[in-house]
């Protein structure tokens, strides 16, 4: 029966793989899996025979996989183990003296089968103990200016802003913790905000917050956008604001990454309102708190509320809302918004708009759809519908007057048809605007007529560079969704690394166009372009069936338009770089990063055949984007197998340094494992993709959370390398911060509240951890 049994098992799979294998090679895919195919059913057929030759058979096929497997991919570990994972283990049956002595009549060797195995294993072993993908090098350690321009005046032991200070440099220069004693840290308290994810809410219901850290007090926000006071000493609640924002099943994010703290120059010490709390809100609210009290300040705006869908051309309820803190910068708090990706062509504009910080009147209004009118629009006037809008987080340097504004595009973003003249010059750029006028200084495009969703995603990070002649140029560093990090003279929004034109494919549909060449950065973690020997899988069957998927899509490389057939997106729109943005050290000018990799889909779906909208349908950037009033909808997401894991091979995620001065990668190390990816809790680290952000401090520590695998982790800023990290009891897709209170203890705080697009555990968690 042992014999029968196995048999049918290796028949089963052999036709599985045959099957698989025709389909692929009439794709003009590898034979290998065909060939694997009909060596599995030989093998199930001299089983049935009782033959030995099954044995010598299925050996030979074993030496066989092992040679293809590193022509193919070298000695990648988590590559070849899933190329030969399968093969090994059926060869372990095949080797049971149960089998074997049912071979032959008296009895099968085990040798023809056991020394194939052995070699394996030395291989497995040896491709154990490296890693080809990693690049090992040291950033400079000394400090090139003693004293760097942060961008405000921020005592070092406070986090004033999303960023730390207007720079958004996510820099501290706190140095209690070192990467000496960084593996002694504890929890020092924990505070659970009782905001949690509702059976009513979005996929995308995400904890998000960066806090500040202002006096003895923690300001924060929570998914449904309350804002809480809390003791930075102990953790103790010391107030709690709830806006009620309600459940709207078309918002597609419910998530608040931040508050922004002002304190009135010209005001009373003490006073009622001299401190105050912004708090942005899904429900497209702006509000003023009391910063002492979490009372509604009444005399901002309309009884302590703006309400930002004034102006717009068309207002539908859950189609707009403010998901980053926004900009104070004299006198003025500047705010722009995030619109629903892919709903409709009748959406709200993506004006970005600076009030009175005291009075909430209108100041000036930027519209990328019409943006030489900055002059506040008048009664009954209405801003351009769907214009390119920015909903992550700004940066100030108001030495030179200028806010910075990563922008994002147009809806539909995979359609390009009818767009206007300033919507294809604004669309997936850095755009420096005067903060006195709004008027635009200058713009640098990342990516021309953008049909990917490449909007930029993270705040700028604001330094003075210094040249080898000893000169120091005012820099900006722009992270981008396709890998590239723009280092531009933040004066003129001119390069300092070399950005290039590159020729990029062609063939958008009918009505559309491609753009003949994009923009590249020399400074870039773009990936290579994607072969069928990159699709990986748990084993041979699914891998197959990545392959497959592979072939049926449309892909020339990387800005392969949209298709009806489908297209395979890499880098897709999660991003190399997303929202947390990269960290920079000052003082060294070095930066910090977490490059991640996912390749994305998107396929577009006549308007005739885009289905009817379910009546308990909730927002989503995954599945079916409508684009309602466009001629296409599009169907989106991640590539994965048949098993739900990405198809193209790990790592998926990376912790990364660069040396800004030279614009060269020093190190690119794997990040995280997959503890809370895979059906067991295995630590595995593959590199794992992630979202949130990292902070440097001058004690040489990097922290960062965002991967899926649940932990805070802190590095050696140095070389990348791994140091200490901590289980968090939800995903902590956030960026953290660092502090110190009155007797020079610091800390480090982390949210952990999970993702809702990647799955991560849900939590309501803020966890600060110190030295003993």
């Amino acid at each position: 029966m042992v014999v029968v049994l196995t048999a049918v098992l290796f028949g089963a799979i052999g036709l599985v793989l045959a099957i698989g294998g025709v389909e692929l090679v009439t794709l003009s895919g590898s034979p290998f899996y065909l060939a694997a195919g009909i060596v599995f059913i030989l093998t199930a057929i001299l089983l049935l025979m009782r033959r030995q030759a099954a044995l010598w058979l299925y050996g030979l096929f074993i030496l066989a996989t092992l040679g293809w497997a590193i022509l193919e991919v070298g000695f990648d570990w988590w590559q070849l183990g899933t190329r030969g994972g399968l093969v090994i283990l059926l060869a372990f049956l095949l080797l049971s003296p149960a089998l074997r002595r049912r071979l032959n009549g008296l009895g099968a060797s085990p040798w023809p089968v056991a020394v194939p195995v052995l070699v394996s294993l030395g291989v497995a072993g040896y491709s154990l103990s490296i890693d080809p993908l990693d690049k090992a090098g040291t950033l400079p350690t000394e400090a090139v200016v003693q004293t760097p321009a942060y961008g405000g005046e921020v005592a070092d032991a406070e986090w004033h802003q999303y960023g730390r200070t207007p720079f958004g440099q996510r820099y501290s220069p706190l140095a209690q913790i070192t990467t000496e004693n960084v593996k002694d840290l504890k929890v020092a308290w924990t505070y659970q905000t009782g905001d949690v994810k509702q059976p009513g809410d979005v996929g995308e219901t995400t904890y998000q917050v960066t806090p500040l850290k202002i006096g003895n007090r923690l300001y924060l926000c929570t998914p449904h956008n309350w804002a809480i006071a809390i003791d930075a000493a102990t953790g103790k609640e010391i107030w709690k604001y709830d806006p009620n924002v309600g459940l709207n099943p078309d918002r597609q994010h419910q998530t608040c990454r931040g508050v922004t703290y002002y304190a009135d120059p010209a005001a009373t010490a003490g006073a009622e309102c001299a401190t105050r709390v912004y708090l942005p809100t899904s429900d497209a609210r702006l509000i003023a708190l009391d910063a002492e009290s979490g009372k509604v300040c009444t005399s901002f705006a309309e009884n302590g509320v703006l309400h930002l869908e004034t102006g717009m051309p068309y207002n539908p309820a859950g189609y707009y809302y403010s998901t980053s803190p926004p900009a104070v910068a004299a006198g003025k708090i500047i705010i722009g918004g995030a619109v629903n990706d892919n709903y409709s062509t009748q959406e709200q504009s993506g004006v970005i708009r600076a009030f009175d910080v005291h009075t909430g009147a209108l100041i000036w209004n930027w519209d990328s759809g019409n943006p030489t009118r900055t002059q506040p629009i008048g009664e009954g006037e209405t801003y351009t519908a769907n214009s390119p809008n920015s909903w992550s987080v700004f940066s100030v340097d108001e030495q030179l007057g200028l806010v910075y504004i990563p922008l994002g595009n147009q809806v539909p973003d995979q359609i390009g048809i009818g767009r206007s003249e300033h919507v294809e010059k604004y669309s997936s750029s850095i755009v420096a605007l005067d903060i006195n006028t709004g008027a635009d200084r200058w713009v640098r495009q990342t990516v021309h007529h953008d049909l990917w969703d490449m909007d930029v995603p993270a705040q700028p990070v604001l330094l003075d560079i210094t040249q080898q002649d000893g000169t120091a140029v005012p820099a900006l560093v722009g992270p981008t969704k396709q890998g590239d990090i723009y280092v531009l003279d933040r004066r003129t929004g001119e390069p300092i690394v070399p950005v290039s034109e590159e020729p990029a494919p062609g063939g958008a549909v009918e009505g559309d166009f491609t753009a003949p060449t994009q923009p590249l950065s020399a400074l870039t973690f773009r990936p290579p372009k994607l072969e069928e020997k990159n699709m990986w899988g748990v084993t041979l069957i699914d891998q197959m069936a990545c392959r497959i998927a592979f072939h049926k899509l449309k892909y020339e490389g990387q800005y392969t338009p949209p298709s009806l057939q489908g297209t395979l997106v890499y880098p897709g729109n999660f991003g190399t770089f997303n929202w947390g943005s990269v960290a920079v050290d000052p003082e060294r000018q070095v930066m910090f990063g977490m490059p991640t990799y996912l390749a994305f889909t998107s396929r577009l779906v006549p308007r005739a055949e885009v289905p009817p909208r379910g009546q308990d349908e909730k927002g989503s950037e995954q599945g079916l984007n409508r684009n309602d009033g466009a001629p296409y909808g599009v169907y989106m997401g991640p590539f994965l197998s048949p098993l739900g894991i990405p198809c193209q091979a790990p790592p998926w995620g990376y912790v990364a340094g660069v040396d800004l001065r030279t614009g060269q990668i020093a190190y690119k190390h794997r990040n995280g494992t997959v503890m809370d990816m895979a059906a067991l809790p295995l630590p595995f680290k593959v590199g794992v993709p992630g979202i949130g952000g990292p902070i440097i401090t001058k004690g040489g520590v990097a922290f960062l959370g965002a991967v899926v695998d649940n932990y805070l982790r802190a590095y050696d800023l140095t070389t990348g390398r791994e140091l200490w990290k901590a289980r968090l009891p939800a995903g902590g897709q956030a960026t953290p911060m660092t502090y110190a209170l009155d007797d020079g203890k610091q800390y480090v705080v982390m949210v952990a509240g999970g993702h809702g697009s990647v799955g991560t555990k849900p939590g309501d968690y803020v966890i600060a951890y110190t030295l003993p």
